[in-house]
């Protein structure tokens, strides 16, 4: 439908009364001025609903405001933090990219050369107590274990059948002896009447026989009651060395046959003690002309672990001849053992003192590695690079060993943390093995030591 032909609207009729402040706004013709109550100034209650919308406003711009100069500087301070913690970051970056490892300092210094074996306690002497005559164990006058001297008293076997075997031959040989008179007497008449041609020259030549008989009746009668106080004196056994008393063989109140294999008891000589041990035939041609010139060589007797120090003593025996068998060669070392920490028949481990190289350069043994280009170190320069050192090794001492090449005094060695290290690779020294001055000088006095006790 046009809206020319469009019928008007009606007009709205209230269904209340309006406010009498309320005006409706009425559409002015064009090019006609406002009407006076359009210009009419605002009510009181209008103007403050007005000034508090316009303040919530201003409040709410206010705090935009400052909501967004807040965030401005929180984002500065997270920048210059996030700047800070890149910078430390990096730092750490760059310290954990080095290698941290241990070195120790190569200084000159006393190398012992040493000659390992394994060896076993000998005693001297070791001594099974056996009675020597027939009877019955009466006493045993020691306690297992003892210590006991040479001629102390140990056993008592029944002395009264031999006092009696005695006493008999000694009234043989009174009525022997008294044979013997009678025949000497008869000799001296004998001989007198020879002389006056009153006796036969037989008989008197037969009479002087008869002595020579009785003489030796009477001295076998002798060598019986010799015998039987010898017996006796048997009877009584004593310790026939110094040393220590095993465990008892035999109880008193037994039978002991003469001789018996069993024994009463064994005595071992504890101090001084041997020490038997073998080295190959290549060591000799260090040994055998030490000992032949009268050197003293020292050994150290160190227990199974080859831990702990147990003795110090002298080689004083070798052998005569190598096993053909082992290739090795016997020697003996005498160790006085007073204090009784080496046992009878117990394992040891021997380092024979051969030499003592005095002043060469040494390094740790846990600085030298071995690969490719041979016996070889890490060595750190003073800008804590590292570097491989191709090495020429001498003699070990213990964890010392000494360097014949490659290496010069001063130089740091590697010797924790080598199996990750390459060449020129950064690293940080976390820890130095370096002697103090009074460790070297007691490292001095000790080869001091060594080499006095060596000759």
């Amino acid at each position: 439908m046009d809206d020319n032909n469009r019928l008007p609207d009606p007009p709205l009729q209230p269904t209340q009364p309006m406010d009498q402040d309320f005006q409706p706004f009425k559409q002015e013709a064009p090019g006609k001025a406002p009407s006076p109550a359009s210009t009419a100034p605002l009510p009181p209650q209008k103007r403050r609903r007005f000034w508090r919308v316009a303040l919530l406003i201003a409040l709410l711009v206010a705090g935009g405001l400052a909501w967004r100069r807040h965030q401005q500087t929180a984002s500065t301070t997270d920048t210059s933090q996030t700047a800070s913690q890149t910078g430390a970051t990096s730092k750490r970056g760059d310290r954990a990219s080095q290698q941290p490892v241990g070195v120790a300092t190569v200084e000159p210094r006393d190398i012992n050369i040493i000659v390992n074996a394994l060896g076993t306690v000998t005693p001297l002497a070791s001594v099974t107590v056996v009675s020597q005559i027939s009877g019955q164990l009466q006493e045993v006058g020691f306690t297992e274990g003892q210590n006991v001297k040479k001629g102390d008293f140990l056993a008592q076997i029944d002395p009264r059948p031999y006092e009696a075997l005695k006493a008999q031959y000694e009234g043989q040989l009174a009525h022997d002896q008294g044979l013997l008179e009678q025949a000497r007497a008869n000799d001296i008449r004998y001989k007198t009447l020879l002389k006056q041609n009153s006796i036969a020259r037989q008989t008197a030549e037969d009479q002087a026989y008869v002595v020579k008989q009785y003489e030796g009746t009477v001295r076998v009668d002798q060598a019986l009651i010799d015998a039987q106080a010898l017996n006796i004196g048997y009877a009584r056994i004593v310790s026939p060395v110094d040393g220590r008393v095993g465990l008892r063989l035999v109880d008193p109140g037994n039978y002991i046959q003469a001789s018996s294999s069993t024994g009463i008891a064994v005595i071992t000589q504890t101090h001084p003690i041997s020490v038997i041990f073998s080295v190959p035939e290549d060591a000799l041609n260090k040994i055998a002309p030490r000992f032949h010139a009268g050197d003293r060589l020292v050994a150290y007797a160190y227990d199974r672990a080859n831990v702990k120090q147990l003795a110090q003593g002298v080689v004083t025996t070798l052998d005569n001849q190598v096993d053909v068998t082992t290739g090795m060669v016997k020697l003996r070392a005498q160790f006085d053992n007073a204090d009784e920490s080496l046992f009878p028949n117990q394992f040891v481990n021997i380092r024979l003192l051969v030499d003592t190289l005095q002043k060469v350069l040494a390094a740790p043994t846990a600085g030298v590695q071995h690969g490719a280009p041979g016996d070889y170190a890490y060595v750190i320069d003073a800008d804590d690079k590292a570097s491989v050192r191709v090495v020429k090794l001498g003699p070990t001492d213990g964890d010392m060993v000494a360097i014949s090449s490659g290496l010069v005094a001063g130089d740091r060695v590697v010797i924790d943390g080598a199996d990750r290290l390459r060449e020129g690779a950064s690293v940080r020294v976390v820890t130095t093995n370096k002697p103090s001055p009074d460790a070297k000088a007691k490292a001095e006095q000790s080869g001091e030591k060594s080499e006095n006790a060596a000759h």
